[in-house]
């Protein structure tokens, strides 16, 4: 199954999310995982040598909080697993043993906060996520009923969640199908790998080999990163 016509017509075959996000049955993992195999050999042949993934949602945030998960990826941005899963037990045995709430972290004093070994920028970062929350331009509770592009849209008008964040957030948070993080390093090393690229490939190139994977991109993304064995740790 190749283009556009193809990918549409397993988005209504299987009634997974749609671009938008607003459909909400999903496809088994046994027909997702059918459907990459047969839109694309290069993947297949990564498919297999991966085997079965680990479960995507093991050690992230439970599924409607929305904001433990972006503390979460704010505190992990940059640094390793191991770095970032240390700092965020430090910071939540302060509150205890939760993610803080938005009032808690514009109450705490900021040199508190990055006693637990965060920076000032992710200071400034948590404290504008917690603002936006607070005044009401973020509102959490919408955003599992917002399209894909509307999530971006909203996350990134926070300081510090950047388009790639948003990506995370969308595919292991909201588990939306079908998502193409372009921004990220892994996916392009992993693309220049598997496909025999001469260099990392830019943005239109990603889009164009992905296209067969539509509307189960997030899931081929995950095969990517496990051929590099270094799928992201968070949110």
């Amino acid at each position: 199954m190749a283009g556009r016509a193809g990918a549409g017509g397993a988005k209504a075959r299987s009634g997974a999310k749609t671009r938008s996000g607003t459909t909400a049955r999903r496809t088994s993992p046994a027909r997702a995982i059918a459907h990459l195999r047969a839109s694309d050999p290069v993947l297949a042949q990564l498919i297999d040598a991966a085997g079965p993934l680990p479960d995507a949602r093991e050690g992230r945030a439970e599924r409607d909080d929305h904001y433990g998960a972006l503390v979460r990826s704010i505190v992990g941005q940059q640094l390793s697993v191991h770095a970032a899963r240390a700092i965020y037990g430090r910071l939540t045995a302060r509150f205890e043993d939760r993610p803080p709430t938005p009032r808690e972290i514009i109450d705490d004093d900021p040199q508190e906060l990055r006693s637990v070994g965060l920076s000032r920028a992710k200071v400034d970062f948590l404290r504008s996520l917690a603002e936006h929350v607070l005044d009401g331009r973020l509102e959490l509770e919408r955003l599992g009923e917002l399209s894909d592009e509307q999530v971006i849209e909203e996350l990134v008008a926070v300081k510090g969640l950047g388009t790639w964040t948003a990506h995370m957030f969308l595919m292991f948070h909201l588990e939306r199908p079908d998502i193409l993080p372009v921004g990220d390093l892994g996916i392009r090393r992993a693309m220049e790998r598997a496909y025999g690229l001469d260099g990392l490939p830019a943005p239109a190139a990603m889009e164009e080999i992905a296209e067969p994977w539509r509307p189960q991109r997030t899931l081929a993304c995950r095969y990517l990163w496990r051929s590099l064995q270094n799928e992201p740790a968070q949110p």
